[in-house]
Order: structure tokens, then sequence, then C-alpha cells
């Protein structure tokens, strides 16, 4: 199975049109797959509204097509060099770790606060032991904006480098 030239980033395309060409692929294999589960079995006596076995065919090529896209992305990622923050591919790991940092300080800190637990409608009963934070709350909130701070910060890096980066071959 080969690409089409549909499929193919023309020269001169910038890493963002590459990125966004991607997002196009995936969403058609993701269309491809759910029209091969409707039409992968039907009634005896019926035809299938379509030939899931071309659209199988057709899904391996836009397979084929973004697999090659994908090497290509991260052979220009490896490439890039976006100054302090390393290569665009250390940028990446950056940016994907700040977010899980982030995405932990704040479920830390609602923990915490008790945020999603459910109490009786805030009532205690004097019987009942009160439950106070073991974590520090307002430090919690103030990394977990630093880190949202740094986030925003790195990913306008990025995204200023896909528009800027010629995608290699």
């Amino acid at each position: 199975m080969t690409t089409t030239d549909q499929d193919a980033i023309p020269p001169g395309s910038t890493l963002a049109e590459a990125l966004a060409r991607r997002t196009e692929l995936r969403n058609r294999l993701d269309s491809l797959r759910n029209r091969i589960a409707a039409n992968a079995r039907h009634q005896e006596g019926d035809p299938p509204a379509e030939d899931a076995a071309a659209l199988l065919e057709q899904a391996g090529i836009v397979l084929t097509g973004l697999e090659e896209l994908i090497r290509r992305i991260n052979r220009t990622n490896s490439a890039t060099d976006l100054g302090p923050d390393g290569t665009m591919t250390d940028a990446l790991a950056r940016r994907d770790v700040l977010r899980m940092r982030h995405s932990l300080l704040v479920a830390a800190a609602d923990a915490a606060t008790g945020h999603g637990v459910r109490h009786n409608a805030g009532r205690q009963l004097h019987s009942e032991l009160r439950e106070v934070p073991a974590l520090p709350v307002p430090r919690l909130r103030e990394q977990a904006d630093g880190v949202a701070r740094d986030l925003r910060e790195l990913d306008a890096r990025i995204q200023r480098a896909n528009w800027t980066t010629a995608m290699l071959d």
C-alpha cells in the first residue's frame, strides 16, 4: 500500500501544517474505523451500505501515510533547536510533564480541601471526627499557578516554532 498524493505534505510545508494534516488523517482513520464496524456484518440477502473490505483497504493506505508523516514530524522535532528549551522533542517532553505536574498539584489541592467529596450537606455530628487537610492547599495552588504559567509560556514557544519550522524529508 502506498500513500496518495492527496496525503502527502508539499515541500516547504511547516511543522504546523504537518501537525494539522496528522490530525486530519487520524480523523479520517476514526471515520473509516466506524464505517468498517457499521458494515462488517449485514443481514443475509441485504447488501451492506458500504464495502467493508474496500474501507479496510482505504484505512491501510491512511495508516501508511500517517506512519510516514509521523516519522517526518519526529525527525523534524528532533532536529529543531529551540534554544534554552533544547530540541522540539525536549520541549514536547517538558510540556507533557508540566501538564502532568499541574494536574497532580490541582488534584492534590482539591483532595485536601475535600473538593468532590460528598459530606452530609456539610453537617457534622459531635461523634464524628473532623477532617483536616494534610497538605498546604494555598502553597499547592500557588505551585499549580506557577506550573500553569510555565506551561503556557512553553506552549507559546512551541506553537511559534511550529509555524516557522520547515518540515524535513
